[in-house]
């Protein structure tokens, strides 16, 4: 069974209809040492002092996972005053809360407005599996690529997401799910505080990661330091419809796991499904990949294929795929179509995708199918979208259809 929890405040719900004011007091979340550093020489802690209260304000927010100044208890009682006088930890508020009949969890954040803008909404989405949970988190609101299969392309970019707002994904979904370390379990977390839930996490939310590269990169860096968050860079995966320009930085300045979504083995399918391809064809994506820094049989890329009936899932299209990555340390993730209302694609029948898989291990690539989660609640690959963009009843009741009459089951 889907359960959903609205949990908007009436204080949230009365302001909805009026523009918000933007925070008076910045956050230090997302910031990096340095910069930390000089926001508090800016409230004027003295230098000979903030090397060691960078270090434990790094350790509060990152590994104890403290929201609020006044849990920094080896911090003078005075300084946490100061500090909340001065700044921000708390983390954005939870709009909505989903959970799907097979444990997915899908969370909708508020963000509030930066400079004369609006409050903005993003998805974030757990994916709790055997030994292991991914969290899926967005990098932009809205987005400009306009994949023609894919949710998310058809909500227009409101603006790039902060490095605060990449990490407060993070820390929120930790909270919920009591994921932070010789802390209580928190008032409204869903599961004990038992072992580290989120032990990995993908940028394959919302938006395009590499048309955001400065704030993603620092927010990465961020969750992959080893005296906070502590994720390996090998559990960090970015995935990239194929900003060419970006890629060698990517593997440069961040060091994180590729994922490619590729989709389409020509130009002019590739076209129309991934539109960016008119700009990076598949030509120089290629050239791109197989000279991504680090790139070995340890550190493969991850080549996304969303399958679709009788677009892109013929032998013919799984013999040019392997011709396409010879060469470059892979594999293959074959992704069953997953069904928004509103779109004219079907997923491949589940026997046409075993034979493109069979095909592709065969060549020596591993090709795992991944298995569909959270579709329910439009927490599957290429569903997500800003609920500020309400679901009708009527969509929900034609996706509800759909899944009834088995398009995309797999």
């Amino acid at each position: 069974m889907t359960l959903t929890l609205d949990l908007t405040s009436a204080q949230t719900r009365a302001a909805l209809g009026a523009h918000m004011r933007t925070p008076e007091k910045p956050s230090l979340v997302g910031l990096t040492r340095d910069e930390m550093a000089e926001a508090l020489a800016v409230a004027g802690i003295p230098e000979r002092q903030r090397r060691m209260r960078v270090q434990q304000l790094w350790h509060w927010l990152y590994v104890r996972g403290v929201s609020d100044f006044s849990q920094m208890f080896n911090i003078s009682k005075d300084l946490r005053a100061e500090l909340d006088r001065h700044f921000t930890v708390a983390r954005p508020e939870v709009v909505e809360e989903q959970i799907s009949n097979d444990g997915t969890r899908k969370w909708l954040f508020r963000f509030p407005p930066r400079g004369a803008g609006r409050p903005v909404e993003v998805e974030t989405v757990y994916i709790p599996e055997e030994g292991r949970g991914t969290l899926c988190i967005s990098s932009q609101v809205g987005c400009t690529l306009t994949c023609s299969f894919c949710h998310t392309g058809t909500q227009k970019l409101v603006r790039n997401l902060t490095a605060e707002e990449i990490l407060a994904q993070l820390l929120t979904a930790r909270d919920r799910l009591g994921d932070f370390p010789d802390r209580d379990t928190p008032d409204g977390a869903i599961v004990p505080a038992e072992g580290r839930k989120v032990s990995n996490i993908v940028m394959m939310g919302m938006g395009e990661p590499l048309y955001n590269f400065e704030h993603v990169k620092k927010a990465l860096l961020i969750a992959s330091d080893g005296d906070g968050l502590s994720l390996s860079k090998r559990r960090i995966t970015l995935s990239t419809s194929g900003v060419v320009p970006e890629i060698a930085r990517t593997g440069d300045e961040i060091g994180v796991m590729l994922a490619i979504s590729l989709h389409a083995v020509r130009d002019d399918l590739r076209d129309m499904l991934v539109p960016i391809n008119k700009k990076y064809p598949l030509e120089a994506l290629m050239d791109a990949c197989r000279n991504y820094p680090g790139l070995s049989n340890a550190r493969r890329i991850t080549f996304e294929y969303v399958m679709l009936r009788d677009v892109n899932d013929s032998l013919d299209d799984a013999k040019e795929l392997v011709r396409l990555l010879r060469g470059i340390p892979a594999k293959i993730n074959l992704i069953p179509f997953n069904p928004w209302p509103g779109t004219n694609y079907q997923c491949s029948e589940w026997e046409t995708i075993e034979k493109f898989a069979d095909y592709i291990n065969q060549a020596g690539y591993a090709s795992p199918i991944r298995t569909p989660r959270g579709r329910d609640i439009l927490a599957a690959c290429g569903q997500l979208k800003s609920e500020s963009e309400r679901m009708r009843k009527s969509e929900r009741l034609a996706l509800e259809a759909m899944m009834i009459a088995g398009h995309g089951e797999a």
